[in-house]
């Protein structure tokens, strides 16, 4: 046992509060290599949001149909205007992809309190929303007996019934161009959107600059990432995947300033014109991995010990 302890032994710092790994000399230089050269995701000139909760999916997301009947119920030019404005197309979790995203033409009844509306004026929003009871989209945290079920509303806010239960005053972000990824998962897949879409809260979103968050994307759905994130993120969940929520990932090292073209590798990955494999090569690249350790990294998963 003692000689197997001497041939295989492995020298670890344990020089701060952190939570810390056991890894091998390959993994210690790799890592060494990301946190050297890396920021703190918080420190960059970036915002991190959350995607929206509104306490009630089931009335406020909807279908294309139920969007294209609201917009019928207009009374009049301007209402369908303004309604058409209000209800914007929406992503959850399981629709964002790798580098983009399959929209399943679902639609968000964007009534954030932080825009203050008045829902007289969009009286087909109104109606489609009353036809859920008053009771259940309250914010009061009530329960109510109706026609003998129990109906329990939202939890207790100072919102509306009829706004979303976050107030979102970032709500303009989502017409930015953001770096989005569902929080958890086993595979975080990371995406870009400049399309104006709103998300639900199993996103997260990032904004700032465009070629910061190319960047940010190519990196973060890298394999040398990949494999980073599994080593270093605390929580994780049961399957192995992790859960990568603003606190926890405003914490991840990375660098993203890079001048080897990774941004515009990962603008075309976007596009469809060039593949994962070319932003492998340019984040290897940045981060100036070995040929030893590049092979290490596409032959290897992340074993973490906490």
């Amino acid at each position: 046992m003692s000689d197997f302890v001497r041939q295989n032994h492995i020298i670890t710092s344990f020089s701060d509060s952190n939570s810390w790994v056991i890894l091998s000399d390959i993994e210690q230089r790799i890592k060494r290599k990301i946190e050297s050269v890396g920021t703190p995701l918080k420190d960059w000139d970036i915002n991190i949001y959350r995607g929206v909760l509104t306490g009630c999916n089931e009335a406020f997301i909807i279908s294309g149909e139920k969007r294209e009947e609201i917009l019928t119920n207009c009374q009049t030019k301007e209402e369908r205007k303004k309604t058409e404005e209000l209800i914007r197309p929406i992503l959850r979790g399981r629709d964002i992809k790798r580098y983009g995203y399959n929209w399943a033409n679902l639609y968000l009844i964007a009534t954030f309190p932080s825009r203050q509306y008045d829902i007289e004026q969009y009286p087909s929003v109104k109606n489609y929303l009353l036809s859920f009871g008053m009771e259940r989209l309250e914010q009061t945290g009530e329960t109510h007996i109706i026609n003998g079920e129990t109906v329990k509303a939202r939890k207790l806010t100072n919102n509306k019934w009829f706004e979303t239960q976050d107030s979102i005053s970032y709500w303009d972000d989502f017409n930015k161009p953001k770096a989005m990824w569902k929080i958890i998962g086993c595979n975080i897949n990371f995406a870009f959107d400049d399309n104006k879409m709103v998300c639900n809260n199993a996103v997260d979103i990032i904004t700032g600059d465009r070629n910061i968050l190319l960047q940010f994307v190519g990196i973060m759905n890298s394999k040398l990432f990949d494999w980073y994130l599994k080593l270093t993120t605390e929580a994780e969940v049961q399957g192995g995947g992790i859960q990568l929520y603003v606190t926890t990932l405003e914490k991840t090292i990375v660098k993203l300033d890079f001048s080897n073209g990774l941004g515009e590798c990962v603008e075309n990955r976007v596009a469809g014109e060039a593949t994962d494999e070319d932003v492998d090569k340019c984040v290897f690249e940045a981060y100036g991995l070995t040929e030893n350790e590049i092979s290490y990294i596409l032959n290897c998963k992340a074993m973490c010990v906490h």
